[in-house]
C-alpha cells in the first residue's frame, strides 16, 4: 500500500469515527432522558399499586384501553420491537413517532394494574422510534438509517440496565440469529454508554446484584473435583434453562395465536387476560409474581434480589412467573420480556441449586442471564452482561451458561423477525430447506470443521 493510500484509508475511517460520534450522541441523550423518565414513572406506578392493591381488579379494564390506543393510533407500533428488527433489516415504511410514547404509556399502565411484564421492549422501542426520528431529520440514506437505529437499540438497552457493553452487543446479535455484523460497532458502542450514563446523570439507579459465592484459593485435588463437579452442574441447568426460555417464547406465541382465534371480540382478549391475573392472585394468597417482580411489596416476597439468598425462592416460583408473564403478553398488555426472564431464570437457579446442592447466589446469577439468553438469543450479550452485572470472576461460568441454554432453547424465540433475515448468506435464508431451526444452523457451522 502506498503512502497516499495508507493516509487516505486512515483519514476515511477517522473521518467516519467522528461523523458517527457527534451524531450518536444527541440521539442517545435523549433516547436515555426519555429512558430515564420512563423508569421513574415506572417506578412510581409500581409502587402506587403497592399501596393501592385494589388497582389489579382494574386491569381488565385497562386490557382494554391499552387494546384500543393501539387500534385507533398505534397502526404498525403494534409490532414493537420486531417492527425496529425488520426496518434495520430492510428499510422501508419506517417507525412511527408515536411508537416511543404509546409504548411507555402503555407499559406504565400494565405495570400500574398489577401486568407481569418487563421494560426492555419499551426502551428499545423508544429508541428506535427516537433514532429513526433524528435519522429522518438528518436525511440519511437506507445504510445510514439501519445503523443509526442499531445505535439506538444500544442506548434504549443500555440505559434501561445500565449495562452500556450489554446494550452494544445486544444491538448486533439480536437482529439476526448466528450473525453479528460489527460494521455498527463503533456508533453502537458509543450510544451504549451515553444512554448509560444520561441515566445515571438524571440520578436514576438501577437495581444492584450480588453473588456471595467465593473460588477456592488454591487448586489442590479436593478443590480441583469441587470445581469439576460444579461445570457438570452448571451445564446440567443450563439446558434446563435453555429448555425453560423455549418454553416461554413459545407460550407467548401459542396463547396469541389461541385467542384471535377463538376469541372473535378482540377487545375481549384483555379481559380474558386480567381476570385469569386476578383469580390466579386470589387463588395462591400472594402478589408476589405481579409486574417487575424487583421490589418487595411485602416482608418476605419473593423478587430478582431475594433469589439470590438461601430461601428467597418457592420451588414453583419460577413457574408461577412464567404463568403470568405469558399470560400478561399474550393477552395484550405492554411491556417487555426481558425482566420477568430474569425473575424466571434467577428463581429456577434458587431452586436447581437447592436441588443440587450447589451455590444459591451463583446459581441464580447463572439463570438470570442464561434464561434471557435462551429467549433471546443472544449469547454473547448475556455473557457480557454477566460480567457488568456480578463481575468478571466468574465469566467463564457466564459463558457456558449462556451458550448451553442458547443451544438447548432450539429454534425458539421472543423476537420472531430474527428468523426473517434478507441477508445473502444461504445457510441463514428461509428458503434453504436445511435451515430448520437454530440448532441446525449449529450444527452446519460445526459440521465444516474437521477434528
Amino acid at each position: 500500500m502506498t503512502g497516499s493510500k495508507f493516509t487516505s484509508n486512515y483519514l476515511s475511517k477517522i473521518k467516519y469515527l467522528f461523523r458517527w460520534t457527534w451524531m450518536v450522541i444527541p440521539v442517545s441523550i435523549a433516547i436515555g432522558t426519555v429512558v430515564a423518565f420512563f423508569l421513574w414513572l415506572l417506578t412510581a406506578a409500581i409502587h402506587f399499586r403497592f399501596h393501592h392493591p385494589w388497582l389489579l381488579y382494574l386491569l381488565p379494564a385497562a386490557g382494554v384501553g391499552i387494546h384500543f390506543a393501539y387500534r385507533l393510533y398505534g397502526k404498525s407500533s403494534e409490532r414493537g420491537n420486531n417492527l425496529i428488527i425488520d426496518e434495520i433489516h430492510e428499510p422501508g415504511a419506517g417507525i412511527p413517532k408515536r411508537m416511543g410514547p404509546l409504548i411507555l404509556g402503555t407499559t406504565v399502565i400494565t405495570h400500574l394494574f398489577g401486568g407481569s411484564a418487563g421494560r426492555e421492549g419499551t426502551a428499545v422501542q423508544i429508541g428506535g422510534s427516537i433514532a429513526h426520528m433524528f435519522g429522518t431529520w438528518f436525511k440519511l440514506d437506507d445504510y445510514a438509517i439501519r445503523t443509526l437505529l442499531t445505535a439506538g437499540v444500544a442506548a434504549g438497552f443500555g440505559a434501561v440496565f445500565g449495562t452500556p457493553l450489554t446494550g452494544t452487543i445486544f444491538a448486533m446479535e439480536v437482529l439476526t440469529i448466528g450473525q453479528i455484523k460489527y460494521d455498527a460497532l463503533w456508533p453502537c458502542l458509543i450510544a451504549g454508554i451515553t444512554g448509560a450514563l444520561t441515566v445515571s446523570v438524571w440520578g436514576v439507579k438501577h437495581t444492584a446484584y450480588h453473588i456471595g459465592f467465593t473460588m477456592p484459593g488454591h487448586m489442590d485435588a479436593r478443590n480441583i473435583l469441587f470445581i469439576g463437579l460444579l461445570f457438570i452442574k452448571i451445564i446440567i441447568a443450563s439446558a434446563l434453562f435453555g429448555l425453560v426460555s423455549a418454553a416461554f417464547a413459545e407460550i407467548v406465541h401459542q396463547l396469541k395465536n389461541f385467542f384471535l382465534k377463538w376469541v372473535t371480540i378482540t377487545w375481549m382478549i384483555p379481559v380474558c387476560g386480567g381476570i385469569t391475573i386476578i383469580a390466579l392472585t386470589l387463588l395462591l394468597g400472594r402478589p408476589d409474581y405481579l409486574s417487575l417482580g424487583v421490589d418487595a411489596e411485602h416482608p418476605g416476597a419473593v423478587t430478582i434480589v431475594s433469589a439470590f439468598n438461601n430461601g428467597g425462592a418457592m420451588f414453583l416460583s419460577w413457574l408461577w412467573k412464567l404463568i403470568y408473564t405469558t399470560i400478561t403478553l399474550g393477552t395484550g398488555f405492554k411491556g417487555g420480556e426481558v425482566t420477568p426472564l430474569f425473575y424466571i431464570g434467577s428463581t429456577l437457579g434458587n431452586t436447581l441449586a437447592v436441588v443440587f446442592n450447589a451455590p444459591i447466589s451463583l446459581f441464580a446469577a447463572l439463570g438470570f442471564i442464561a434464561v434471557f439468553a435462551g429467549a433471546t438469543n443472544t449469547p454473547l450479550a448475556c455473557t457480557l452482561m454477566g460480567i457488568e452485572l456480578f463481575g468478571s470472576q466468574f465469566a467463564l461460568f457466564f459463558l457456558v451458561a449462556c451458550f448451553t441454554a442458547y443451544f438447548f432453547s432450539g429454534h425458539s424465540g421472543i423476537y420472531t423477525a430474527q428468523f426473517n433475515t434478507n441477508d445473502e448468506s444461504p445457510e441463514l435464508s428461509r428458503s434453504n430447506p436445511s435451515f430448520k431451526n437454530k440448532s441446525n444452523y449449529i450444527r452446519q457451522k460445526v459440521s465444516k470443521y474437521k477434528f
